[in-house]
């Protein structure tokens, strides 16, 4: 042991897993002859090596296959009892460390932590909101709650909830648009990005040549923005759940732009933390709080179904001839209002 580098330790075992010093320097972030230089230490200290170097690979050999098989559950029960003595010093008897976006924060996470409490009043949490990916090593962090592939080099991704893409506004917009079809939202301020818009108009076979009033980088201040009838908004459905149900937004047709691989919600964490209990107890409470929301929000459908273009507003019934809105946005609806259109054309 007196022989064995420590420090050098992450590097190994970052190098044998990527089999290339350059992209092992990247996710390090270290320089190219800094990685090269641990290696180099590595071996001449322990007095053999431990890769075998092919033109620009390099590949573990044998004696770096039996080091790597004894340093990775190591390395990661050093790390597992570091987080645990750092929650003992933050004064909670466990405590996670949380990176996500500040929309989920704030429209969906926030307005369940007395539930999280209420169930876990042993378990801190401590979040962090940034629009971009975090270093989870590097930051210190636990887990993330991100949206994406579910690809993250090193790190376990679980896939919770897919969230599909529908067109909300304050009741005071439902009042302007009742009885009206998916085109009319056309002629009205939007907020977000054109293309979205561009096509979830085309499920209902319009052409519409969107110019967004307000095009935000967060969906949560997008979504405050709708509520005060700024404009109408293509959110999340997830993100709008709450206000759904509380009637400041209302969702304004049943069309709904399927949620891609690339929007999908995921709980991210290194692999060592699998099976540690705080993390898994946010793993099933998240289940359980997403299931509660999906829950909710088809009760909403069928206690106020929607029309063809948009909700009745409070009080109102729904006009002659249209469609209630599936749970989920399904697509069903009367005679296109677009489709109408084009034939007048």
């Amino acid at each position: 042991m007196s022989r064995l580098p420590l420090h050098v330790l992450p590097t190994f075992c970052t190098v044998a897993r990527l089999a290339n010093l350059r992209a092992a320097a990247d996710e390090l972030h270290l320089t190219h002859s800094a990685v090269s230089q641990q290696i180099r230490l590595l071996e001449e200290q322990i007095g053999f090596q431990v890769f075998d170097r092919r033109g620009r690979r390099i590949v573990l050999n044998g004696a770096g296959s039996a080091l790597l098989r004894v340093v990775e559950p190591a390395l990661a029960q050093i790390g597992e009892g570091l987080r645990a003595a750092a929650a003992v010093a933050s004064g909670a008897e466990q405590f996670i460390r949380l990176t996500l976006l500040p929309s989920f924060a704030q429209r969906w996470l926030l307005p369940r932590m007395a539930r999280w409490r209420e169930r876990h009043p042993g378990i801190g949490l401590e979040l962090h909101t940034s629009q971009q990916v975090e270093n989870l090593g590097r930051g210190g962090f636990h887990a993330a709650l991100r949206q994406g592939l579910g690809s993250w080099r090193g790190l376990a991704a679980e896939r919770l909830i897919d969230s599909p893409l529908i067109a909300v506004g304050a009741p005071a917009a439902a009042r302007r648009l009742h009885g009206s079809g998916a085109a009319a939202l056309a002629g009205q301020p939007l907020l977000g990005a054109a293309r979205l818009w561009e096509r979830w108009f085309a499920l209902d076979g319009c052409r519409a040549d969107v110019h967004p009033v307000a095009v935000f980088n967060d969906a949560g201040l997008m979504l405050q923005a709708a509520e005060q009838d700024i404009g109408i908004a293509l959110a999340r459905e997830l993100l709008a759940a709450d206000a759904l149900r509380d009637r400041r937004l209302v969702r304004l047709s049943p069309l709904a732009l399927p949620d891609d691989e690339a929007h999908a919600y995921w709980l991210v964490y290194p692999p060592e933390l699998r099976d540690w209990p705080p993390l898994a107890a946010l793993r099933d409470w998240l289940r359980d709080e997403l299931a509660a929301s999906q829950r909710a929000l088809e009760r909403a459908a069928m206690l106020r179904p929607g029309v063809t273009g948009v909700a009745p507003a409070p009080g109102e019934t729904p006009a002659a001839g249209t469609a209630p809105a599936g749970p989920t946005g399904s697509r069903s609806r009367a005679p296109s209002a677009a489709r109408t259109a084009r034939r007048a054309r």
